[in-house]
C-alpha cells in the first residue's frame, strides 16, 4: 500500500511538472510605441534633450516603451508641432511658443528682455509659471516638460562695444528679439537661419541676435568674430503629448514621465548653459573670438530702452483677462529665487 501511495505520488509530481513545462508562456505586452516630433537639427541641444528624455524614460519604464524620434522638421514643421500633437500626427512634440505670436500669452512673458542670467534659471522660472498659471491653451495636450535657450547676446561681424555701435546696424534675429533690436537702435533683419551665415558674409547683415551656442553648432564663429554679452531674452519651448495618447498610458509609465518634468528642465537648462562655455572656449581657441563686454551705465541703458515692450505686454495680456503685471512680478521673483540657488 505504502509502495502504491508513493508511486501515486511521484505519478503525480511528474504529470504536473510536464503540465507546467508544456504550458504556454505568458505573453509578454508589446511595448507602447510614440512618436516624438522636434524641429531643429539632430545636434542642436533642443534634440539632445529629446534623445535623453527618450532614453531616461525607456529605461525607467523597463521597455514598456518605445519612442521613434523625428528631428530637422522630419515629421512636422516648426509651425504646425502643437497642432500636429492636438490631432495625432504625432504623439509627442517639442515647439517654440514664440514661433506662434499672441497664442501662448502667459509664457510669453518669459520671452520678453528681463535679463535672465542662464537656460537653467530661465528654464526652471518657465516650469514653475506654467504650474501655477495653467493656461488654458494646454489644455488639449499634456505638457512633460519645458524649458528654454540660454539668454541671446548679439554676434557680430564688427565690434560692439557700446550700445551708439549698434545704431543702424542690420541684425538677423526672430520673433520677440526684433522688437528688441529695434528699441536699441538696431535693426531687425528677417531670414532663414540657411541663408545667414551667405548674407553675414555678403554684408547684407552685420551678425545675429542668438544664444551663443550656435558660434560653435552653426559655426557662426567662423563669420561674428565678436559677441557681445547683454543678456537680452531667452526663447521659451514645451514638450507636449497628444492628450489621449497620454490618458491611455498605463500608471506607472504616467507616473515616470510626471517624475521627469522638472529634472528634465534642469538638466536642459544646465546642459545647454555649459554648452555654451563649450562654444565660446572653442570659438576663441580656433578663431580668437572676442567676447566684448558694455559699460555698466550702456548695460542700465537697455532695461530702459525694453522697458516699453514690457509694459506693452502688460497690457496686452490685461486685455485678454489675465494679471499681466502679476506674471512679470513673478517671473522675477522666481528669478531671483533660482539665481540664489545655483550660487
Amino acid at each position: 500500500m505504502k509502495i502504491d501511495a508513493l508511486f501515486k505520488t511521484v505519478l503525480t509530481v511528474l504529470c504536473l511538472a510536464i503540465a507546467a513545462a508544456l504550458a504556454p508562456a505568458p505573453v509578454k505586452a508589446a511595448p507602447v510605441t510614440l512618436t516624438y516630433a522636434n524641429f531643429p537639427p539632430a545636434s542642436t541641444f533642443p534634440c539632445v534633450q529629446m534623445e535623453r528624455w527618450v532614453k531616461e524614460i525607456e529605461k525607467r519604464t523597463n521597455g514598456q516603451v518605445k519612442i521613434n524620434t523625428f528631428p530637422g522638421g522630419t515629421l512636422l514643421p516648426a509651425k504646425n508641432i502643437f497642432d500636429g500633437v492636438i490631432a495625432g500626427t504625432a504623439d509627442i512634440g517639442n515647439f517654440a511658443m514664440s514661433y506662434q505670436p499672441g497664442r501662448f500669452p502667459v509664457s510669453e512673458a518669459v520671452d520678453l528682455p528681463l535679463g535672465f542670467p542662464n537656460a537653467r534659471v530661465a528654464s526652471l522660472v518657465l516650469t514653475d509659471l506654467i504650474e501655477k498659471y495653467k493656461p488654458k491653451e494646454f489644455e488639449k495636450v499634456k505638457i512633460l516638460t519645458l524649458f528654454t535657450c540660454p539668454p541671446a547676446d548679439f554676434m557680430t561681424s564688427k565690434p560692439v562695444r557700446t550700445l551708439k555701435d549698434l545704431k543702424g546696424m542690420e541684425l538677423r534675429v526672430s520673433g520677440t528679439g526684433a522688437d528688441v533690436v529695434k528699441n536699441m537702435g538696431g535693426i531687425p533683419i528677417a531670414m532663414p537661419q540657411s541663408e545667414t551665415p551667405e548674407a553675414i558674409q555678403k554684408g547684407i547683415v552685420k551678425g545675429i541676435v542668438s544664444s551663443l551656442e550656435v558660434l560653435k553648432d552653426m559655426n557662426y564663429a567662423a563669420y561674428c568674430p565678436f559677441a557681445t554679452d547683454t543678456n537680452l531674452f531667452v526663447v521659451s519651448f514645451a514638450v507636449v503629448m497628444n492628450r489621449e495618447k497620454w490618458n491611455a498610458l498605463p500608471a506607472d509609465v504616467k507616473k515616470a514621465m510626471d517624475d521627469m518634468r522638472i529634472e528634465q528642465a534642469e538638466w536642459t537648462g544646465k546642459y545647454v548653459d555649459n554648452h555654451v562655455t563649450e562654444a565660446l572656449t572653442w570659438s576663441k581657441e580656433k578663431y580668437s573670438h572676442e567676447v566684448i563686454q558694455l559699460p555698466a551705465a550702456d548695460k542700465a541703458e537697455i532695461r530702459k530702452l525694453v522697458k516699453p515692450m514690457i509694459d506693452d505686454y502688460v497690457k496686452k495680456v490685461n486685455a485678454l483677462g489675465l494679471p499681466g503685471a502679476e506674471i512679470v512680478a513673478e517671473i522675477e521673483r522666481l528669478k531671483n529665487k533660482y539665481d540664489k540657488k545655483g550660487k
